[in-house]
């Protein structure tokens, strides 16, 4: 794509842009949620607060395309909202620290299906720095490789890009109301809590809502702490909580984008799977998934990409040029 088609006008697009709308359901279905559960939260004013402004500023991106609706403009709108899941992650740890954890039920079927904790044995068994980084650069590229895909999708199919985007964002949508209502934090959060001596003895118990006033992290495996490592930890402890381990976002996302890399270039597809399997492996190495949320993720993955590839086709295929 040359630069100048980059500014080529385009058609109007009077309201909003399948991920906005989406988005902006979201955004009301959970302002929802606090108003019920407002006594109980630690600051839901702020988060209603946060809620408006994120609306306001998406109809006013939405005016503002108007005045110049050229391809790059269109791209700012969608690469803002996908910008915005940095926000919509750690917002749900604000609801499910108020329900029970359920990790022990987790960590007590991930010892009965491997007779241990792979989240453990698998950096012992590999504690090399050769290992480590790979992986950690893989579990890194995360982001980055949302950014590719769409990035690709903009320039080579541009007249897909609101449907990809669309797929990409309704699937972490509800992959987060899922995270909700089912508090899991991972090993590198619930290990710390119950004690090393306990997972070494194989005894899981319940903690509660420990994770409502705690959020101690388990350092990864450092093995020298090589750049991604370093990359990664740092990045852990700015914007990680203790939610979302079930089903795996990384596995699952990860596995959307690449079905969508083989559909729309082979190219693309072959190049990303190296980063790929090693995003896969690290969600275990670097403890911060059970295995069976990876795997859960993996299989969610096919079924989240057909039913919100149906969802937009009922509701949006006429805006479309498939």
């Amino acid at each position: 794509m040359a630069l100048v088609d980059i500014f080529k006008m385009v058609d109007t697009r009077k309201g909003l842009f399948a991920i906005e709308k989406v988005a902006l359901i979201y955004n009301g279905l959970t302002s929802v949620l606090i108003l019920f559960l407002f006594q109980r939260m630690d600051h839901p004013v702020q988060m209603l607060t946060d809620r408006v402004l994120i609306a306001g500023m998406t109809l006013l991106l939405m005016y503002l395309y108007r005045l110049a609706p050229c391809k790059f403009s269109a791209f700012v709108r969608v690469a803002i909202q996908l910008a915005l899941l940095s926000y919509w992650y750690p917002d749900t740890y604000e609801f499910n620290r108020l329900f029970p954890n359920l990790d022990h039920l987790f960590a007590s079927a991930e010892q009965w299906i491997f007779d241990g904790q792979p989240a453990i044995t698998f950096a012992e068994r590999f504690p090399y720095l050769w290992i480590s980084e790979p992986l950690n650069m893989g579990y890194f590229f995360y982001y980055p490789m949302m950014l590719v895909v769409v990035l690709w999708y903009f320039i080579r199919r541009f007249d897909l890009l609101e449907k990809v985007s669309f797929v990409i964002i309704s699937s972490f949508f509800i992959y987060y109301f899922i995270y909700i209502f089912l508090p899991v934090a991972g090993p590198q959060f619930y290990f710390p809590a119950i004690g090393m001596d306990h997972v070494e003895q194989g005894i899981f118990p319940a903690i509660g809502d420990y994770f409502d006033h705690h959020r101690e992290l388990l350092p990864g495996p450092a093995f020298d702490k090589g750049f991604f490592y370093s990359l990664v930890e740092y990045s852990q402890e700015v914007g990680e909580r203790p939610t979302a381990a079930f089903p795996s976002s990384h596995v699952g996302i990860s596995t959307i984008l690449m079905i969508m890399a083989w559909r729309g270039s082979r190219k693309l597809f072959w190049g990303l799977m190296p980063f790929y399997l090693f995003l896969c492996l690290a969600t275990v190495y670097i403890q911060a998934h059970y295995v069976i949320d990876a795997l859960a993720g993996f299989l969610s993955a096919f079924g989240l990409y057909v039913l919100t590839t149906r969802m937009f086709k009922r509701w949006f295929v006429s805006r479309t040029h498939e």
